[in-house]
């Protein structure tokens, strides 16, 4: 599944371009244009990686930079900055508030290009993946393949122990019918979308209380609570 860069930058022509390239070498963009959208998008969408301008309108980049890093949940998401100002002392900031990396405009959607490539090879290569995983008095453990409550052994189909690990693994965040169908099913194209729905109420009934957990957003999608 292709990558998602969330590009803030106050210049349209500047998300134009970005955009364009990005998108031709296989990406998924994002757009915002001040600090607080960008924030918002960040927790909302989780994307890969953000190309942040650091003079935006409303919050500094610097600023966004700051509170995603300080956030546990987008903590992780990489930061590449974009700025017009060449002074070490910007770039230095940046960096020191836990950006990856920086380019400096005027700059080669080229260049840009091989700093994404290269921060999402170095991120993804960091990460350890989550073998465990707990909410209240479920458990589903990913390496063994089993789910349990309250320590009692929980009988669940193949697709619905991916249906609730992926669920789990992305809680607090809104996941739609269709992202459920690509990511856990595989499906590309225009399917059938109560598919999910069939599942979801199978494995709901084999939750029993834990189904409170697993949150119905009318018209989107489900979300795993936090």
């Amino acid at each position: 599944m292709a990558d998602t860069i969330l590009i803030v930058d106050d210049e349209q022509d500047v998300l134009d371009l970005l955009a364009y390239n990005l998108q031709k070498a296989g990406y998924k963009t994002v757009a915002a244009r001040d600090g607080a959208a960008a924030l918002q998008k960040a927790r909302d969408l989780m994307p890969s990686l953000i190309l942040l301008d650091l003079m935006l309108p409303q919050m500094s980049g610097t600023e966004v930079c700051k509170q995603l890093k300080s956030n546990p949940k987008t903590a992780h998401i990489p930061i590449i900055m974009l700025t017009a100002k060449a002074q070490e002392v910007d770039r230095v900031l940046g960096l020191e508030l836990g950006a990856e990396d920086y380019v400096v405009k005027p700059f080669s959607p080229r260049e840009v290009l091989l700093r994404i490539k290269t921060a999402l090879r170095r991120t993804k290569g960091e990460t350890p993946p989550v073998e465990l995983l707990k909410a209240g008095d479920l458990l589903v453990d990913k390496a063994k393949h089993e789910v349990a409550i309250k320590g009692k052994p929980l009988e669940l189909t193949v697709l619905e122990f991916n249906l609730l690990a992926t669920l789990m693994e992305r809680r607090g965040r809104v996941q739609s019918r269709d992202r459920l169908l690509t990511d856990v099913w595989g499906y590309e194209g225009d399917i059938d979308t109560r598919t999910v729905d069939t599942h979801m109420r199978r494995l709901r009934e084999k939750l029993g209380k834990s189904a409170d957990l697993i949150e119905t957003i009318r018209g989107v999608g489900y979300r795993f609570a936090e």
